[in-house]
């Protein structure tokens, strides 16, 4: 069921870049408004991606002229190996080998999505700078091109489009951004001074923005926002405590600092002498963060929620999400503190027996309820486990989610509990609490979790404190499964590290690196 007002897609525009065969094994499927991509890898098969997995095209493999039949029949790739066709939204991504030569396409249908915002359409038009977060695919770019398009209509809009996906190719904007202006960026790195001459020349009262991914687009951001201009952008990550531990792009959401305190002020907080504050101003009043296309948790004062992240608190936040009736519904989520989703192995709560599993792994329907898919995406494919997530909780067979959700008691976990289905509650939103849910949703032996838990929470707290300045940070010693896990850590905070000493003492160091 859609529940927006129409789709365009343009579908027959991408098609026509296609090889042949390959366009006609696309019409013979049909599927149209479900395909995502086509992948055209040299060597191997043909794919096309859609909503629900891939398909072979071809049983034969692609050929140079193959690629090359289609970058002759695109425009020319920019400086992030992206290409378009012009008055569409479509993208055509391209890999590269070491002499410069394409070997692999990435053909991503583009859709104008019209109405996508009107779950979050009261935020939008408040003036405020929101910020919005999520896995990719998930819908950013569509909310973002649908906010120009509405804006436009009463406001100055510019677009600063850096890989023109908001406006699609060409030097004329796809109709779906409305009366929006658009600014092109010669080349990726260049974005910070594109979205600072956009205010300097052009006087608008909102700029869209996506992929803030560098620390001078942070920093032009927040020179915007101190100008009273609108900011509506996206960012790298999928949570805020994600961009919290991002040293590149906290500053968005006020940075962290480490301070010490006095010895009476610690004894009255209850808290050590070195803790964690916010440094500065958030530069968006609002973050969004965008679980799946019918469900998004939102932070109406990020100020706020990164103050009671960094001092352990619960935060409140705005969960809203469309039934499958599309009504939209809106509730109080109170998402876990930083200590709660650190802390503790998740509880089992299960109503009725877990589903048996048979030796082969037979697939499990997963209903993720207020926890990170990507996460969960992540840990089934660590543990080689076969979990489909679903988005209707009437095909599920189990359903996961926190010790912060499941306790306000939601009418959809009341749901879940009347029909019998198992519920697993997690105490942290973490691949760790994810891996061990798996772990009994499946009957497997694994690593013991208390020993792996107390190493990931060593290595977290080793990221705090580099971040909030201490030079480096040895960790105890551990196997090679759990020294893997670490650096794993330390790489998603953008930090460095490195294994040390000889077995049985071989350890992790954490550093940032120069």
């Amino acid at each position: 069921m859609s529940y927006y007002n129409h789709i365009t897609d343009d579908l027959d525009a991408l098609l026509a870049v296609l090889p042949d065969d390959i366009r006609a094994a696309l019409q013979r499927i049909g599927r149209r408004d479900e395909l995502l991509e086509v992948i055209l890898d040299l060597g191997r098969v043909p794919t096309a991606r859609y909503t629900d997995g891939e398909v072979v095209l071809r049983d034969t493999e692609v050929t140079r002229e193959e690629i090359q039949y289609v970058v002759d029949r695109v425009g020319e790739f920019d400086a992030d190996n992206r290409a378009g066709i012009a008055r569409t939204l479509h993208r055509i991504a391209a890999i590269r080998n070491r002499r410069g030569d394409i070997v692999g396409l990435t053909c991503r249908v583009g859709r104008a999505v019209y109405g996508t915002i009107a779950i979050i359409q009261d935020i939008i038009e408040s003036g405020k700078s929101i910020l919005l977060l999520g896995r990719p695919g998930v819908g950013k770019t569509t909310m973002l091109r649908e906010a120009a398009r509405v804006l436009a209509e009463k406001k100055r809009v510019v677009i600063v489009d850096t890989s023109n996906e908001i406006g699609g190719d060409g030097d004329i904007p796809h109709p779906a951004v409305g009366r929006a202006r658009r600014m092109q960026v010669e080349m990726p790195s260049l974005q910070h001074e594109v979205m600072i001459e956009a205010v300097e020349n052009h006087n608008p009262e909102v700029i869209i923005i996506d992929e803030i991914g560098r620390e001078l687009e942070a920093q032009a951001a927040r020179t915007i926002a101190e100008r009273g201009v609108q900011l509506i952008a996206t960012a790298h990550g999928n949570t805020l405590d994600n961009l919290l531990l991002n040293p590149t792009l906290s500053d968005l959401v006020g940075g962290v600092e480490s301070v010490t305190l006095s010895d009476e002020e610690a004894r009255r907080r209850g808290t050590q002498k070195t803790i964690l504050e916010r440094r500065a101003p958030p530069t968006f009043d609002v973050l969004i963060e965008i679980q799946d296309r019918q469900r998004l948790l939102i932070h109406h004062s990020v100020a706020e929620s990164v103050d009671a992240l960094l001092r352990g608190r619960p935060l409140q936040a705005e969960l809203r999400y469309r039934d499958a009736s599309g009504e939209i519904h809106t509730e109080k989520a109170v998402p876990l503190s930083l200590e709660e989703r650190e802390s503790g192995r998740a509880d089992v709560l299960p109503p009725a027996p877990v589903p048996a599993v048979t030796e082969a792994r037979e697939p499990v329907r997963v209903f993720a309820y207020g926890i990170a898919r990507n996460r969960l995406e992540r840990a089934a494919r660590r543990m080689h486990v076969p979990v489909y997530l679903v988005n209707d909780l009437g095909q599920a067979g189990v359903l996961i989610t926190t010790k912060g959700f499941y306790r306000k008691r939601p009418r959809l976990v009341v749901d879940a509990e009347r029909q019998g289905l198992p519920i697993y509650v997690l105490r942290a939103n973490t691949v760790a609490q994810m891996e061990a849910a798996l772990s009994d949703i499946f009957d497997l032996e694994t690593v013991p979790p208390d020993p792996l838990r107390r190493a990931l929470q060593e290595a977290e707290e080793a990221i705090r404190q580099v971040l909030g300045g201490i030079p480096e940070v040895e960790l105890s010693p551990q196997n090679a499964y759990i020294r893997r896990r670490q650096h794993e850590l330390a790489r998603a905070a953008n930090l460095a590290s490195e294994s040390l000493g000889k077995e049985p003492r071989r350890r992790v160091r954490i550093y940032r690196e120069e």
